[in-house]
């Protein structure tokens, strides 16, 4: 069983995956993946180097996640030049992951993928796609404590995201975790777990 996890920011999905991971899940985490090839010596450094130029890597060799930003929110093509170089990266990291999970006998995988609804190319490789809903008000107060954005921060990262009325249209189960506390949560987590055969 191949399960897409995904939910907008602060809405507790690590919190989840890391449930998941405990009741014997084998977890694979895109974001991680994506991270790892732009960091120092990382697989995705020469061509964006080369694509880009060398301005957009620091001096450890890693991309320069600040600069790219800014050039990505002012030519959105480049957004699609960047994750052409790097999607393909994760999908075979991915896989071989998922091998590695296959090859140890683990029957259900969690992708936690950030961007499922965003991608459009996650929902048929993945059997079901859980999402892990909250409020906005919500979002905005946990990303706040966590990070120290300010509430305008927060709300411009959310506007970026997917809809929330389009991650809970692509859901086919949908955690709540809005004014609940961890055993609540870890309840419907179990619950849940228990139909993808964990």
């Amino acid at each position: 069983m191949r399960i897409g996890l995904t939910g907008g920011i602060g809405s507790g999905k690590s919190t989840v995956l890391a449930m998941l991971r405990d009741l014997g899940a084998a977890t694979i985490d895109a974001d991680a993946i994506s991270r790892a090839t732009t960091a120092s010596g990382g697989a995705a450094i020469p061509p964006i180097a080369k694509h880009f130029g060398a301005d957009f890597i620091t001096a450890d060799g890693a991309l320069d996640r600040d600069r790219m930003r800014v050039h990505v929110y002012a030519h959105p093509a480049a957004r699609r030049e960047l994750e052409a170089i790097i999607h393909p990266l994760v999908g075979a990291e991915s896989e071989r992951q998922v091998q590695a999970a296959l090859a140890a006998g683990r029957r259900t995988i969690v992708f936690d993928v950030p961007l499922l609804v965003e991608s459009g190319r996650w929902r048929q490789q993945v059997d079901r796609v859980v999402v892990v809903d909250c409020s906005p008000v919500t979002q905005v107060a946990r990303v706040r404590e966590r990070s120290g954005l300010d509430a305008a921060q927060v709300e411009a990262i959310i506007a970026a995201q997917a809809p929330r009325g389009l991650r809970l249209q692509a859901a086919d189960v949908v955690i709540h975790n809005d004014g609940i506390g961890l055993d609540a949560l870890r309840a419907q987590v179990e619950s849940i777990a228990r139909t993808f055969g964990l």
